[in-house]
């Protein structure tokens, strides 16, 4: 561990599992537990192929807590409740309780984007008590707006705080991901309003010009032009106590030693988030 890695800064961070995307789950696992990380963010697609009842004791033995899984959504789908539903088991399995939720785009051929993000409200108005019922809350995800055609129609924080305004706070709330709202002229005034409506809390730069190929375009932490500690204070403001998960697509990032990939984030999150 190292030793500006104090135990306030251990209890506040979790490494996403897609920031170190290939770095084996058991590798990943170890890594954290060795470095002093208390906190992982899964998806579902590697830990489906560990399996689910191994990565659920993998991460309970080594001591570590997992703070979200990600993910559910994509509500174009022609019947993305099944998937979702079971999405919701898995997260209960691993003991995470954020489900991320991103929404989906426009069905295929479709120009009615009103349409798209009621079907998205209808959707997660009847899985909230599902979720509610196996102790998992659904985090609504907003997306930078260049995503809204193909991968989600939730483009601001105000719209995801609108849609979880109706259900129970405790089955539903919001992600605030600082890659996706750094540009949002209301971010600041939409955290203050969330309070109790964040589940989850995720930090990456953005840098300028984008990497090509839009997915893997985020910064490491400090490379960029987002106001990294300003988000973390305003969400502490608006009364968020839980873990900030540091969530980086990229292809120099996954390039290097997951080891190396870890030392370098925490060292920025220090710098840069802490």
């Amino acid at each position: 561990m190292s030793p500006s890695w104090d135990a306030a800064l251990a209890g506040s961070f979790s490494l996403n599992q897609w920031t170190t995307r290939y770095w084996p789950l058991p590798d990943m696992v170890a890594g954290c537990a060795d470095a002093g990380v208390r906190g992982v963010g899964l998806w579902r697609e590697p830990v489906a192929e560990y399996g689910l009842a191994r990565t659920a004791k993998l991460v309970r033995d080594a001591g570590l807590s997992v703070t979200s899984l990600c993910r559910g959504g994509f509500f174009q789908e022609a019947d993305p409740l099944t998937d979702n539903r079971r999405a919701i088991e898995e997260a209960a399995e691993l003991g995470a309780p954020v489900l991320v939720l991103v929404s989906g785009g426009l069905p295929d051929g479709s120009r009615d984007l009103d349409g798209a993000r009621e079907r998205v409200a209808d959707s997660i108005a009847e899985l909230a008590p599902y979720a509610g019922g196996h102790g998992v809350r659904l985090a609504i995800e907003p997306l930078h707006p260049m995503y809204c055609s193909d991968r989600c129609v939730v483009s601001t924080l105000g719209q995801a705080l609108d849609m979880a305004a109706p259900l129970p706070v405790e089955q539903v709330g919001v992600v605030v991901d600082t890659y996706h709202l750094w540009w949002d002229v209301d971010a600041y005034d939409d955290i203050a309003r969330a309070a109790d409506r964040i589940a989850i809390f995720q930090v990456a730069d953005w840098v300028t010009p984008l990497p090509q190929g839009v997915l893997t375009g985020r910064g490491m932490l400090g490379d960029g032009c987002v106001e990294l500690r300003r988000f973390r204070e305003a969400v502490e403001a608006a009364g968020y106590e839980g873990p900030v998960e540091v969530e980086i697509f990229n292809e120099e990032l996954w390039a290097m030693s997951g080891a190396g990939a870890l030392s370098l984030t925490m060292d920025r999150f220090t710098e840069h988030v802490a």
